[in-house]
């Protein structure tokens, strides 16, 4: 018979969102329960966020060492090991599965392993292949089931030649040519990692730019920084078909004014953004919205149904892991009702993209904020200024800080270059502590560091750089 169990909060998905609300509730004293149907820590643990980043950094590694000679060193007969390198992301994937089932079992949270449903006004029932093995419930749930690669009809991933993310991660041989359709951070990151590693690639992207959340600025930054390192781009241009033979693709591409091109490549990556997983749920019946593939929230991760709330990639953009997160966190202290819980800040969300180089960025772009009505003061300070980037031998790349020209808000602050990912958390405090350009110039940043291009860019934008 299936186990029948009561809670204070169930919570279907163990991802980002869901296994980081299951330990802040336990924190809180209450009875959790978390379903989890494949792999503890979600698509960004065992499929996204850490297994490709040890990926990219075997090719960050790769290419050091084929400029061995710009350090004054001298390495001879550089190759790489596909299958060890796929391993190794597998096994930090695993290690930190492994970490997050210990941090749910130190906080006293009940997890299950199977497939979760709503059966009613607080009951969840749990299915492991057909079989029911546990029913559920709570006063409260909250569904945290994620999102999955989109699909586009004449398009569909085949897992073979034509690959998702999943098959991207885990090359059996290594593709000599590849077509990555979608240039957003995924497109770009796996674009980065093949052709560091010396495949011919080919980026398809339907709108003007590469990376269209990006200022577009950082963005052309980018664009020129790629192509030189020899891959091929075709902006405001789409995939109109693939057609497959038994170890490559063609590629139909419409470049636009009447021009079409076919490409033969090895495989083809897509990257053209991602739906919420909202089938099987037990919506039906219930008063939970579902919007273009996205469970609709107010500003507290409330759905339409009372009790019942949605957290993460399953409510929309951004699609970011420490969005998720921090959505568990927000909803299980409202939830709990605690006095000093604060709302979701879309302007405070960094997001980051780690190619070669990298490229992160918070709040409004340039345009936006113009488009805004905003009147602006715009600061900028590149890579080859800053001593600490001479040394590393890391000169390519620029600062971007953009202000309110009449209060001093810092409105958005877009970074490309080495580190960047780890620099942009010092603009994510400043724009949390609703900082003004007075208090970052009269900051002191260390040196030498990369970070004092970030002094340095909000000095510009008040025509006081000292250093460039």
């Amino acid at each position: 018979m299936a186990e029948a169990k009561n809670f204070d909060l169930i919570i279907i998905g163990g991802g980002p969102g869901g296994y980081v609300a299951a330990i802040r509730a336990a924190q809180l004293g209450g009875s959790v329960a978390l379903v989890e149907a494949e792999h503890l820590g979600g698509i960004c643990l065992n499929w996204g966020c850490i297994p490709t980043k040890a990926l990219l950094r075997t090719a960050e590694v790769f290419h050091l060492m084929n400029h061995a000679g710009d350090y004054g060193l001298s390495v001879k007969e550089v190759s790489f090991d596909i299958a060890k390198t796929v391993k190794r992301s597998r096994d930090i994937a695993e290690r930190l599965s492994a970490g997050v089932k210990h941090l749910l079992k130190k906080n006293k949270v009940t997890v299950f392993d199977g497939h979760g449903r709503l059966d009613g006004p607080g009951k969840v029932v749990v299915s492991a292949g057909k079989k029911k093995i546990a029913s559920l419930t709570a006063k409260n749930i909250i569904l945290s089931s994620g999102a999955r690669a989109r699909d586009l009809p004449g398009l569909e991933a085949d897992g073979k030649l034509v690959w998702t993310y999943k098959e991207a991660m885990v090359p059996e041989t290594m593709p000599l040519s590849l077509l990555v359709v979608g240039s957003g951070a995924i497109g770009m990151e796996f674009a980065s990692f093949y052709r560091t590693l010396g495949a011919d690639v080919t980026v398809v992207e339907i709108l003007p730019s590469i990376l269209p959340v990006e200022d577009a600025e950082i963005a052309a930054l980018a664009r020129r920084a790629f192509e030189a390192q020899g891959m091929k781009i075709h902006t405001s241009a789409t995939v109109t078909s693939l057609q497959k033979a038994a170890k490559n693709v063609t590629a139909v591409i419409d470049l636009g004014g009447g021009k079409t091109s076919n490409l033969t490549v090895d495989k083809v990556i897509l990257a053209i953004g991602i739906t919420g997983n909202v089938e099987d749920l037990g919506l039906d019946g219930t008063s939970v919205a579902v919007d273009r593939g996205h469970i609709v929230v107010d500003q507290w991760l409330r759905t339409g149904e009372p009790r019942i709330f949605a957290i993460g990639d399953v409510v929309g953009p951004p699609w970011l892991a420490h969005k998720a997160s921090h959505e568990g966190v927000i909803c299980v202290e409202k939830i709990a009702g605690l006095a000093d819980v604060q709302p979701l800040k879309t302007a405070n969300i960094p997001g980051c993209t780690y190619c070669m180089p990298q490229i992160a960025s918070i709040g409004m772009t340039e345009q936006a904020a113009k488009d805004a009505g905003r009147k602006v003061k715009v600061g900028r300070f590149p890579y080859l200024g800053n001593g600490k980037a001479i040394a590393l031998g890391e000169t390519e790349g620029l600062i971007k800080t953009i202000f309110d020209a009449a209060t001093g808000e810092l409105l958005g602050a877009h970074m490309i270059g080495a580190e960047v990912t780890e620099l942009i958390q010092g603009f994510c405090v400043a724009k949390t502590l609703e900082t003004t350009e007075s208090e970052l110039m009269h900051s002191i940043f260390p040196h030498p560091t990369l970070s004092e291009m970030m002094h340095e860019s909000v000095l510009d934008a008040y025509g006081r750089a000292i250093h460039f």
